[in-house]
C-alpha cells in the first residue's frame, strides 16, 4: 500500500494554512482566510506560492518557502490530526503481511518527524517524500521512486491511496491502481474528473476495501 500523507492519513489543514499565512504576512501580501486556503493542500507549495503570490519570481518563491518552513518546522507539523482509526487500519494491514509505504509530496524529513511525533512511523516499511532542494516534488516521479521497494512481481496488488487528482495522475503514470479518499482534501468534480479505480467516503469504507 502507497499512502499520500496530507488529507489521507492526517488532517493537516490548521498547520499549513496558518504557516502560509505567516509567511504572506512577512512577505507583506494581504492574508485569504484559512478556509479560502483549503486548495493549497496537496499540490506542491512552490506552484502554491506562484498563485498565491502571483509570480514566477525564484528569488521570491524561495523566500516565501523558506518563511512557511521556519514556522513548520516549530509549530506547524505538530497541528496536524490524525483522521480516527487510521492507526488501526494501518495496524491491521501490517499484522495481516501487508507492506505500508509513505509517498508524499510533503518534505521527506516532517512527513517523518509527523509520523513519529503520531507513533505511526512503525507501521512504514519506507517513508518517502521530496527533499528540501526540491527533488521527487512531482508524485509521478515520487512514486516512481518509492516502487523500486516494491518486487516487479507484486506491482500488479500495489495500490496508490489518496485524496487528490496529483495521487491518481502519479499512480496511472506508474501503472498501479489508485483508490481516492473523499474525507480529504479533493472535491468531489476533482476526484470525478480524475478518474481513480475507486473512491471511499470514510476510514471506515477505506478499510472495508482493503480488508476484505
Amino acid at each position: 500500500m502507497l499512502w499520500d500523507l496530507d488529507g489521507t492519513l492526517t488532517d493537516p489543514k490548521v498547520g499549513i494554512t496558518l504557516s502560509v499565512q505567516y509567511a504572506l504576512s512577512r512577505l507583506d501580501y494581504p492574508l485569504p482566510k484559512v478556509d479560502d486556503l483549503d486548495w493549497i493542500i496537496g499540490p506542491p507549495l512552490r506552484e502554491s506560492f506562484k498563485v498565491l503570490l502571483q509570480t514566477t519570481e525564484e528569488a521570491l518563491l524561495d523566500r516565501a518557502i523558506k518563511l512557511y518552513r521556519d514556522r513548520y518546522k516549530e509549530i506547524g507539523l505538530y497541528e496536524n490530526v490524525v483522521y480516527p482509526g487510521i492507526p488501526e487500519l494501518l495496524s491491521r494491514l501490517k499484522d495481516k503481511g501487508c507492506r505500508n509505504l509513505l509517498a508524499t509530496s510533503k518534505p521527506r524529513v516532517f512527513a517523518e518527524q509527523i509520523l513519529h511525533h503520531f507513533s505511526m512511523d512503525s507501521y512504514f516499511s519506507v517513508i518517502m517524500g521530496s527533499e528540501l532542494n526540491g527533488q521527487f516534488v512531482e508524485k509521478e516521479v515520487l512514486i516512481e521512486e518509492v516502487l523500486k521497494n516494491v518486487p516487479s512481481d507484486l506491482r500488479s496488488k500495489t495500490v496508490m491511496i489518496g485524496d487528490r487528482r496529483f495521487d491518481v495522475q502519479g499512480a496511472r503514470a506508474n501503472q498501479i491502481e489508485v483508490i481516492s479518499v473523499r474525507y480529504g482534501y479533493g472535491t468531489v468534480e476533482e476526484l470525478h474528473n480524475a478518474n481513480p479505480d475507486f473512491i471511499v467516503q470514510t476510514v471506515k469504507d477505506l478499510e472495508e476495501l482493503l480488508i476484505r
